[in-house]
């Protein structure tokens, strides 16, 4: 995953292709801000590849570059073998983009819509009205096929916004933040909508600041941080990276929390400290022993617990280990999403 430790090989030089999509040193600035500052990483064919980081880290910046909308500053990128400054055209051939915000005409109908994208891509009137059957089929709108689009839920919407990126069928599929602003259950929806891609052979660069969908989804993810990569892995092997067990205990009294922290603080040999939520106080410990000595102390202590248990690292305490924030809620926007220079913005 690191700077030289793949081959960057494209069909253009002739030799095999060795990824689906690949960057090496990838830069890119907006005035005196520096968005991506040498990102390196590879995403396998087939796959889901997350790019995780919080708002500001540089991810739409890296899927503008790899998507052609942008030039890079510094560093290549290849998309199933083709430099994305080199050959754009074959580039936007072969990817669907599905941005943060759905992407479609709210006066027109979800059939419409489809089928208007499917003339644009120069698809035959035929082709493209059973294309667009399909997929409204496939994700379930075909109730709503005729309905404008105004009218659809957020999660509809978003449905519709990933049916529209696929109907040129494409070979990779990125998908910036996709589950931004929907309910936990459309979110569900669409994370099972994105296996079943993937289990079809798509390969879908993902990106998000949300944990747990990079946990549920990634095979493989690269963390970046302020336009950098700091951490690269499959899941387990980034909640490897940072070790030991968490130790978790939750009081049936919240007035309890106090005295549990005090318990619980005595087994923080890592030196991390005790972190409270307001209902669950957490330790991160070495010895799995510390969960019988936990729990004796409390009862001695004479404090009802809910819950009292051992896991392995979340995401999250990764992302809080390598980067020493957290992964949401950082103070900046992304510069791609604020808006480029004026040069940028004619040459995109």
């Amino acid at each position: 995953m690191h700077r030289g430790s793949v081959p960057f090989r494209t069909e253009e030089g002739g030799d095999r292709v060795t990824s689906a999509i690949e960057t090496e040193g990838l830069a890119k600035s907006f005035g005196t801000t520096r968005a991506l500052g040498g990102i390196d990483m590879v995403a396998r064919e087939g796959t889901v590849f997350g790019l995780l980081g919080p708002n500001g880290a540089g991810k739409t910046t890296a899927i503008r570059v790899l998507s052609t909308l942008l030039r890079p500053d510094e560093g290549r990128a290849a998309v199933g073998g083709y430099d994305v400054a080199r050959n754009p055209e074959k580039v936007r051939a072969l990817i669907g983009l599905t941005g943060q915000y759905a992407a479609v005409d709210e006066l027109l109908s979800g059939n419409e819509n489809l089928f208007m994208l499917g003339r644009l891509l120069g698809v035959r009137p035929r082709e493209a009205r059973r294309r667009a059957t399909e997929l409204l089929e496939a994700f379930d709108l075909a109730d709503a096929a005729t309905k404008l689009v105004k009218t659809y839920s957020g999660g509809m919407r978003r449905r519709l916004d990933l049916a529209a990126s696929l109907v040129g069928r494409p070979r990779y599929l990125y998908l910036d933040e996709p589950t931004t602003g929907l309910d936990p259950r459309s979110r569900l929806e669409l994370w099972a909508m994105i296996r079943s891609l993937v289990a079809d052979g798509t390969t879908v660069l993902l990106t998000t600041q949300y944990l747990e969908e990079a946990d549920r989804l990634a095979d493989e993810i690269v963390v970046i941080d302020h336009g950098r990569v700091i951490a690269a892995g499959t899941p387990q092997q980034l909640k490897t990276r940072v070790g030991g067990l968490v130790l978790q205990a939750q009081p049936a009294d919240q007035a309890d929390l106090p005295a549990v922290e005090g318990i619980l603080s005595s087994f923080d040999r890592e030196g991390d400290g005790v972190y409270n939520d307001g209902q669950l106080v957490m330790v991160r410990i070495d010895d799995r022993s510390a969960i019988g000595q936990a729990f004796r102390r409390l009862d001695e202590a004479d404090i009802a617990v809910d819950d009292l248990s051992l896991r392995r690292p979340s995401l999250d305490e990764v992302f809080l280990a390598v980067t020493g924030h957290v992964a949401e809620g950082d103070e900046l926007d992304d510069r791609a999403d604020v808006g480029e220079s004026a040069d940028e913005r004619r040459t995109a």
